[in-house]
């Protein structure tokens, strides 16, 4: 799973679609502004692929 720091927004949707809380809001500013979301837990992702269904400005990449 990947999420692409300089095209986050911060809307957070991702955060709470994740099953298993492997998904945070990071401290870290993008070039646009933006804090972006942080892939904090691997060894817990599942690769069910529901945060990059939920994320509107496509970030979020999930290998199988």
């Amino acid at each position: 799973m990947e999420i692409d720091f300089e095209r986050c927004k911060a809307c957070e949707l991702c955060v709470p679609a994740c099953p298993k809380d492997c998904i945070v809001m990071g401290a870290a500013i993008n070039r646009a502004g933006y804090p972006s979301a942080v892939f904090e837990r691997p060894a817990d992702c599942t690769g069910c692929a529901i945060c990059a269904e939920t994320c509107p400005d496509a970030c979020i990449q999930v290998w199988r």
